[in-house]
């Protein structure tokens, strides 16, 4: 069976989160003190600290890969993203009080966001239409989240504290390598 890039990214992200959920974690989370031991800034996306967070992770990472599929997101969508994939965890360290940070969701944020510019460069007016709507969406979710307050929030019906600034961020790493990725290829004419 053969997937598109952006599928086989969903499939890296959803499996690897599957996997890393049975293992101990302090060797992959995000510790601001430990930037330096590299794979961090990857494996913190796989480490879930519930049951939930992991199901709710999942299903945000199948939406994202029907959205790419329904959009035919190119390989260059793909690319943009797995180089978000990294730099969502970057912005945390403007909360040096977060100790610790695990989960899925900046990066599926990234790759929303990747999805929005991708198809705002679209040649059709209805894939451009989509991502203004799409597009608004994630801004309004994510100032509604408040990513500039307390680090940790405690929201009802959650068993965890999530992380809103990890949306934001994940959000702009997204758009800024989408941008990036989109301008390269359109200046080597690969778009």
């Amino acid at each position: 069976m053969k997937f598109s890039a952006w599928t086989a990214l969903c499939l890296l992200l959803a499996w690897g989160a599957a996997l890393v959920f049975a293992l101990p974690t302090a060797a992959l989370d995000w510790q601001p003190g430990l930037t330096h031991q590299a794979w961090r800034w990857w494996t913190a996306a796989w480490v879930h600290w519930s049951a939930q967070h992991l199901m709710a992770n999942l299903a945000g990472t199948l939406v994202l890969a029907a959205l790419g599929w329904a959009a035919r997101l190119p390989r260059r969508a793909a690319l943009a993203w797995a180089l978000a994939w990294p730099l969502t965890q970057l912005g945390l360290l403007t909360k040096p009080e977060l100790l610790h940070f695990g989960g899925l969701s900046g990066v599926l944020h990234a790759g929303v966001a990747v999805a929005v510019i991708s198809l705002a460069f679209a040649s059709r007016r209805s894939e451009r239409l989509w991502s203004l709507v799409i597009g608004l969406g994630l801004l309004i979710k994510i100032a509604l989240e408040q990513p500039l307050g307390p680090a940790l929030r405690q929201v009802p019906g959650w068993d965890i504290a999530i992380t809103p600034l990890a949306h934001a961020t994940g959000a702009l790493a997204g758009a800024l390598c989408a941008l990036l990725v989109h301008f390269v290829a359109h200046r080597r004419g690969r778009y």
